[in-house]
């Protein structure tokens, strides 16, 4: 049985108390009233004089009670604060409207070498006819607008008037330039710029989907063959982390036999790194929902590793890109990387001589290596466009963090207290045999 049918709906306009628009309700209910009175008038003549008398007593007390009533629901509207909106090149004018849930400046203007003209200079004139006819044109359009809102209205509050500038115009039309691209023919109130990994249920009420929203987000590159080291590493991470794994050997189905798994994603390509799977799969607004980004390889040995632990040290010194210190005694790394016995965390190293021009570039400081790195999301956003799409082994790309953070010698840093191990397994195993000739001088700084 397919499950029930999940519906939203969507709130295009902000509600908030405000008497600013009972005029033009007050204007409506009087030109209903007018109307219905005209044809009133004209049974009354065709029945006889000896009715008119009644009726319009009637007439009169419907006419107080409409707007009696019109001025209430006019206090009972929505205030609608300014955001201009431009429609396509086509129509020379600006829709000015508010959606909720947006506090964006929207500053766009369809024709820049059109004089931009106010509302009553475009529409007001000397002719008291003219002028009331136009007044009852923008109420209905007014009306309009609140019974159909997919009849676009060109609507604007200014000093607590309401003013239309035209009528009837289809939502297709609308030209948002500060949207995201590709969505400028949108609302923004609709506009949704941002997602995350969060699994969802295929029925009930959508606000009830999620028992709890993970703040983080650990990613691994894995094949099968090192799943007892994976899982040991991910029972480390608690349930505030979502967890993915880019599985390189097309094995994905076979982890189902750990726990964890149940609630992880997984992205299964063959032959492919963790740079690659990150180009393609860490975009920064799939993953801004998380603070801080792990994106590290499935040889780290976890024994003295905590992940809250680490996520304290990390907030508590300011870290925008950081990992764990890695045992100097086991693998190969860098001074900097090296884990510090006297420290919580360290920020700079002194490396072999001439290997450094300054003490606050890499890899002295301003470093940290591509094995286990931790970022905050809005570093992230930056590294992110700085991996190239031919980007295969990472190698030389932790010489430019630093690029992506300010200072970088001050954000970017080795947590000593939580440290890891590198048990030095190449990553894709017997997946590829390959040689690449690296140059420390190729990747300055």
């Amino acid at each position: 049985m397919l499950p029930p049918f999940r519906s939203r709906q969507f709130s295009f306009f902000q509600r908030e108390d405000s008497c600013d628009s009972w005029s033009h309700i007050v204007f409506i209910n009087y030109c209903m009233n007018f109307l219905s009175s005209r044809s009133m008038m004209g049974n009354n003549y065709r029945s006889g004089s000896m009715k008119k008398s009644s009726e319009g007593i009637r007439l009169t007390v419907t006419t107080i009670l409409g707007v009696i009533f019109g001025f209430f629901v006019g206090c009972s509207f929505p205030n609608f604060s300014s955001i201009r909106l431009s429609l396509v090149p086509s129509i020379s004018s600006t829709v000015e409207m508010d959606f909720t849930g947006d506090t964006r400046s929207y500053d766009t203007i369809i024709n820049p070498h059109m004089t931009r003209k106010s509302s009553s200079e475009k529409h007001r004139s000397g002719d008291p006819l003219k002028q009331l006819h136009y007044d009852f044109y923008t109420n209905v359009c007014f009306w309009t607008l609140l019974v159909k809102p997919s009849l676009f209205l060109l609507f604007k509050t200014e000093n607590l008037s309401c003013e239309f500038k035209a009528c009837s115009i289809f939502s297709s039309l609308i030209y948002v330039e500060s949207n995201p691209h590709g969505a400028e023919v949108l609302p923004p109130g609709i506009v949704v710029a941002e997602t995350d990994f969060y699994l969802r249920r295929l029925w009930g009420n959508p606000e009830e989907d999620l028992t709890t929203r993970p703040k983080y987000l650990v990613t691994f590159t894995v094949g099968f063959e090192q799943r007892k080291n994976v899982d040991m590493a991910l029972k480390k991470f608690s349930e505030d982390f979502t967890i993915l794994l880019f599985h390189y050997d097309g094995r994905a189905s076979e982890w189902e036999e750990l726990e964890w798994s149940k609630r992880a994603i997984h992205v299964s390509i063959r032959k492919q790194t963790k740079w690659w799977y990150a180009k393609r799969f860490l975009h920064p607004d799939v993953v801004a929902a998380y603070d801080y980004i792990f994106i590290w390889d499935e040889d780290i040995g976890v024994e003295h590793f905590d992940a809250e632990k680490y996520l304290h040290l990390v907030k508590k010194y300011g870290l925008e890109i950081s990992q764990p210190g890695v045992d100097p005694n086991k693998g190969l790394t860098w001074e900097m990387t090296k884990r510090r016995s006297d420290s919580e965390v360290h920020k700079e190293m002194v490396e072999k001589p001439g290997w450094c021009t300054d003490p606050h570039l890499p890899p002295c400081a301003a470093f940290v290596e591509i094995e286990a790195p931790v970022f905050s999301k809005n570093a992230w956003r930056c590294v992110w466009h700085m991996i190239q799409n031919d980007l295969v082994h990472g190698w030389g790309l932790d010489f430019a963090f630093g690029r992506c953070v300010e200072p970088a010698h001050e954000k970017i840093g080795v947590v000593d207290a939580q440290w890891i191990v590198n048990r030095v397994i190449p990553s894709i195993g017997d997946q590829v045999c390959i040689s690449v000739p690296f140059t420390l001088n190729s990747y300055a700084f």
